[in-house]
């Protein structure tokens, strides 16, 4: 079934951007009609059937915007399905996952999203911006370690997810348990 879904990015060097619109053609490879915006260019969510949030992660902190985002739309999403990713790890410890931190915790657990899917990053000389990223960007933590495939195989789960329409209410329900059991 095709649904309507936004993806919406906050960034700063433009990795996050780059993966949002690879996540928005992967949506569109399964029939979804697709929006990918900068969170800042997003006023209503109102025709979203689904949406899918991702945001640039430094110092274990999404950006700002996201969480405005989050925070000024958290009644509405209540009632789609969500999916949150964040992306940043860079160099040698690219692949690990970084934690969702606990003001986006909060907020998700509000809305019934799932855990925040975590994508390594792009860090170049080109991009950084701010003296210590242009450092970091001078040593073995530069380079393009974004994986499309896992990115394209995070979105078909998504997509078909999207068109069940089964996982928001599954996580939503198991949410809701947890916030009784405390």
């Amino acid at each position: 079934m095709s649904r309507k879904v936004l993806v919406a990015y906050a960034t700063k060097m433009g990795a996050t951007a780059g993966i949002a619109e690879a996540i928005g053609a992967e949506l569109r490879n399964h029939g979804h009609q697709v929006d990918v915006r900068e969170v800042g260019q997003v006023s209503t969510i109102g025709w979203y059937d689904a949406v899918v949030l991702g945001s640039a992660v430094y110092a274990h902190r999404w950006r700002p915007e996201a969480v405005t985002f989050l925070r000024h739309h958290t009644k509405e999403l209540g009632n789609r399905q969500v999916w949150l990713f964040h992306s940043g790890p860079v160099g040698p410890a690219s692949d690990q996952t970084q934690l969702m931190p606990r003001k986006v915790q909060r907020l998700a657990r509000r809305i019934g999203a799932t855990p925040a899917m975590t994508f390594a990053g792009k860090l170049t000389t080109e991009t950084a911006e701010g003296f210590l990223a242009t450092r970091m960007a001078r040593t073995e933590l530069a380079g393009d370690f974004r994986d499309w495939e896992l990115i394209t195989a995070w979105a078909k789960d998504v997509a078909a997810a999207i068109s069940s329409g089964d996982v928001s209410s599954w996580h939503r329900a198991e949410t809701e348990g947890q916030e009784a059991a405390r």
